[in-house]
């Protein structure tokens, strides 16, 4: 039987009480928490307190992880301490790390090891970037799009794989590759688990659309999926005070399942 997640960020106190009760309804199966930087001290004690399984989402580019650039190593150990800190605490089963933008591939193998944490999951990456600011432009580059990126970080480092379905698809518009084939070839590579939301099928930008909301084929997309498969579900959440878009997305998706 699969597993469903809630993906919250760890300032998400908005939703505890409500993420607290669909657990219990068993809406979903555990919480993946996005460890937002130097949010440890004040929210700890109250995600341990609802007493929920838990897998902990590390810093990405916008918070200041980047292990494929060199110069960037001390920061990233830095920031990825308090992911760990996070895990520990709420006895997370996993952590899942993005590869990186901008750099090479082979110096975020490098910096992972440094870890030296076998709870460590990495993610594959859209190969466009989805936000442009002062530091992103549109033509940068995601360290983890593709097959060869991904096999090699996972041996060179020994760690397992989140595939997101959503950054595969989008990978392989920018490849002009066909995105049924680009999954095929990354279940290769046995994920652990999975992430998934909603978006347009010919389009080479992430937007974790609701269920629905995109074109994606879910029926297509589930016959490659395990039948006791892992999958944080990561949607939209269009209000500040429920948690009902959830319940819909997560309830459409066990339609497939």
């Amino acid at each position: 039987m699969k597993r469903y997640g809630l993906k919250l960020w760890s300032i998400n106190d908005n939703y505890m009480k409500t993420a607290k009760e669909l657990y219990e309804k068993q809406v979903y199966d555990y919480i993946e928490l996005y460890a937002v930087p130097s949010s440890f001290d004040k929210y700890i004690h109250m995600w341990k307190a609802l007493d929920i399984p838990y897998i902990i989402h590390a810093p990405h580019f916008m918070h200041g992880i980047n292990f494929s650039i060199k110069e960037n190593e001390q920061n990233n150990i830095f920031l990825s301490y308090e992911a760990l800190k996070f895990a520990d605490f709420l006895q997370a089963e996993k952590i899942i790390f993005h590869p990186g933008i901008k750099g090479d591939y082979k110096e975020t193998a490098r910096q992972l090891k440094l870890l030296n944490d076998s709870r460590i999951l990495i993610e594959n990456k859209p190969k466009n970037v989805a936000i442009t600011n002062d530091r992103l432009k549109p033509d940068d580059i995601c360290v983890g799009y593709d097959y060869k990126q991904m096999e090699y970080i996972l041996l060179e480092t020994n760690l397992r794989f989140c595939l997101d379905i959503g950054h595969a698809t989008c990978a392989a518009n920018s490849e002009n590759k066909n995105y049924i084939d680009v999954l095929k070839e990354f279940m290769k590579l046995n994920p652990y688990m999975f992430h998934i939301s909603d978006g347009y099928i010919t389009s080479n930008i992430d937007k974790h659309y609701n269920i629905g909301s995109g074109s994606y084929d879910f029926k297509t997309i589930f016959s490659l999926i395990p039948d006791d498969a892992i999958i944080s579900v990561e949607t939209e959440k269009n209000s500040k005070d429920n948690l009902d878009d959830f319940i819909e997305d997560v309830n459409k998706l066990k339609s497939y399942s």
